[in-house]
């Protein structure tokens, strides 16, 4: 006779210490599990208080809440007939059939790497299948009953299977839990996530989660939170349940729904068969140690599941990086303005590629908005109305939306060409946003006075026969003029029209830009978020292509095919005489390429030398590749300093330069690098001396010693 089991895992929105709200969340999820059919449910890490607390773990107040919630969900009917996992700090099972607590499970490896700091807040439980008695607070034990509950390293024995748990972290380390639980009999394994979107990362969890029960049989629930949770972070759901290497249900990647649950219905005879022909892992299953019980007198099957049907495989579908990015720092961008209680966005739009993404995510949320209420979401629909604080209004035309939502501001001066004059303003009407076309000169000029009576001198740019100083200075003065020029329009450009409420600014630097420093400080770069700060050039112009083809947007085309160009120097005869690879002295491309070999590879100049020498090899002698890392970290270490004080932007590259906690480096460098670069130009005159061409250098030549 089968085992049929019908269980349940979802992807909730939850919010740091939003703790009215995440009950709610919690509570709907598991109403949809049963409605369903579950008899088990997991939930993502940290749900009741909300994984991004950071610091705020320190305080007795964020666990006696959590401890409140905690208690409200033991007291709700809700929570009756369903095994309920992951819903506090660790894990916490709650009993089916009473109000009773079955096990606290702790976390055994924390994160503490990239985005991570999980080791500042918590201690690991490093006694392998150990137990010990937990005494539960006071206002628990009134509701169960109980005066201590298992803690430690051990599964769930119910009457029909065995389930055991792991912790995020604990998927991705050499020697997982899953695999000597497995071993000892555990069925199902269960993971409650909390894990954040990287581009082009999807397929690293589904593939863990899809080996880990192809060698050792099982079934595989994996939980997330999806969202943003107030910070730098989007958590990007994707949860899922396998069984035997294949996958039997996906959840969104990326969505505006707040609690999405997922079910399945398997039966636990199809893993015990797979597992009895697995010869090897039998023979190691017989010498396994085995883990601690807690017994629960509750089955997930039941006579009744016979005619239930059985869920069938599917295959894993991904989505492109330019769909990513249409979709994740939109969705991010939604729970930034909803959460803010702001009435919409300001955009400097420039007529670039940086900014014209910028303005299409902001259309790509318009866009999702409409499609979540169109599909019955009343939380979305009861968001927006509060936003344009009209209680009767229902989004229907993403444009029209953007219209209400998104203010964008050509801010023209006397470098400015007609060109991207006319191309800001072609993309705002096809997006619909509120344009607004001004001069900064008048306030340029102003600034400048105020220098010049000071000082009684007048700086000149370069092709007026300036310095360098004069020139770049000219240049920031008029960035930082409209810095402080956006800020009073969110401010006051809805006063103006009479309309409620100010407005977020956006930023839209992009991720390359950010690691040479190639921006200025306190110019409009600098905003209240930057939803593509986080990713790259080449990047963002295919998510920009991806938008002209998907969203009708023909003047996109115009603005992919104009040169990048900051337009801050005097135009000659009406034209652009400034490009900002010109101005770099690097290409996008290759900022990417030193992007990932400094965060990702590690490596510092002398090291990035040698792997260029044979990946330029077929370009670059080896000199230019030595000029080349030269001035890359001679401009990203005397802009390093600029990195303190970057908008916070949505993370999605893992060579991201930020300095709030994933990048974490010195701001004040020698930047002249005197022992790495003599490094270098031993290693140039030794292929000179040789005659030998970089695509001849052996991986021996590369690490020739410095006495050499």
């Amino acid at each position: 006779m089968g085992r049929k089991v019908t269980v349940a895992t979802c992807a909730l929105n939850q919010w740091a210490l939003d703790f009215e709200g995440n009950l709610q969340r919690i509570l709907k999820s598991i109403e949809i599990a049963k409605h369903k059919g579950a008899k088990y449910r997991l939930g993502p890490e940290l749900e009741i208080c909300g994984y991004g607390c950071w610091d705020h773990y320190y305080e007795s107040d964020t666990l006696l809440h959590s401890l409140q919630v905690l208690a409200a969900l033991l007291e709700s009917p809700v929570t009756q007939d369903i095994i309920c996992d992951g819903v506090f700090v660790s894990g916490v099972a709650l009993s089916p059939g009473c109000r009773k607590i079955l096990l606290i499970r702790p976390k055994m490896a924390l994160a503490n790497e990239g985005n991570y700091r999980e080791l500042r807040w918590f201690t690991p439980w490093s006694r392998s299948r150990q137990t010990e008695e937990y005494f539960l607070p006071r206002m628990i034990q009134d509701l169960t009953k109980q005066e201590t509950v298992p803690f430690g390293d051990a599964v769930l024995s119910t009457r029909d299977t065995c389930i055991g748990s792991e912790v995020c972290e604990e998927l991705w380390t050499p020697h997982s839990p899953h695999v000597d639980m497995g071993l000892d009999g555990v069925e199902i394994f269960t993971n409650a996530s909390g894990s954040h979107h990287v581009l082009r990362k999807a397929h690293a969890r589904v593939d863990l989660v899809t080996m880990a029960t192809t060698k050792n049989g099982g079934i595989y629930l994996l939980a997330n939170q999806k969202g943003c949770d107030g910070d730098r972070l989007y958590y990007d759901g994707c949860a899922l349940i396998a069984m035997n290497g294949s996958i039997f249900a996906q959840g969104s990647q990326f969505s505006l729904d707040d609690v999405e649950v997922l079910t399945a219905t398997l039966d636990l005879e199809d893993v015990r068969s797979y597992r009895a022909e697995i010869s090897s892992r039998n023979l190691a299953a017989s010498r396994v140690s085995p883990y601690p019980r807690v017994k629960v007198d509750f089955a997930l099957s039941s006579r009744e599941d016979l005619l239930e049907p059985l869920s069938e495989p599917i295959e894993w579908k991904y989505h492109s990086p330019a769909e990513e990015i249409s979709l994740g720092p939109a969705c991010w961008l939604w729970d930034f303005l909803r959460r803010s209680q702001q009435a919409g966005f300001f955009l400097s739009l420039s007529g670039g590629v940086d900014s014209a993404a910028t303005a299409c995510l902001v259309y790509s949320m318009c866009h999702q908005v409409c499609e979540a209420v169109k599909h019955g979401n009343q939380e979305v629909l009861a968001d927006i109305r509060s936003i344009v604080h009209q209680t009767s209004y229902t989004p229907r035309d993403p444009r029209e939306l953007c219209g209400r939502l998104l203010t964008t501001c050509y801010m023209a001066s006397e470098n400015s060409s007609r060109g991207t004059c006319d191309r800001a303003r072609e993309l705002a009407q096809q997006i619909g946003s509120h344009h607004i076309g001004l001069s900064i000169d008048p306030a340029v000029k102003a600034v400048m006075g105020i220098f010049s009576l000071v000082t009684g001198r007048s700086p000149a740019f370069a092709v007026h026969g300036g310095s360098s100083r004069e020139n770049l200075a000219l240049q920031n003065v008029q960035a930082r003029v409209r810095m402080v020029v956006a800020y009073l329009f969110a401010q006051l450009s809805l006063w103006s029209r009479g309309a409620p409420g100010g407005l977020l600014v956006l930023g839209s630097a992009n991720v390359d830009e950010s690691l040479l420093g190639y921006l200025t400080k306190y110019d409009c770069s600098s905003a209240d978020i930057n939803p593509i700060g986080g990713i790259s050039k080449t990047d963002l112009r295919a998510f920009v292509q991806l938008c002209r083809e998907r969203f009708q947007l023909p003047a996109l085309q115009s603005i992919l095919e104009a040169p990048a160009t900051a337009e801050l120097e005097p135009l000659a005869d009406g034209q652009v005489s400034q490009t900002d690879e010109e101005d770099m002295g690097v290409t996008y491309s290759e900022l990417s390429v030193y992007g990932r070999l400094r965060k990702v590879a590690k490596t510092g100049p002398y090291s990035m030398f040698c792997r260029l020498l044979v990946l330029w090899k077929d370009t670059c002698s080896p000199r230019q590749v030595a000029d080349k890392v030269k001035r890359f970290f001679s401009k990203y270490s005397a802009n390093r300093h600029k990195m303190t004080t970057l908008t916070p932007a949505y993370h999605a590259e893992s060579y991201s330069p930020d300095d709030n906690r994933f990048d974490l480096r010195p701001f004040l460098y020698n930047t002249r690098w005197p022992w790495q670069f003599r490094c270098i130009e031993n290693q140039v005159k030794w292929a000179d001396a040789a005659f030998l061409p970089a695509k001849y250098l052996s991986r021996k030549h590369q690490l020739i010693s410095i006495e050499d």
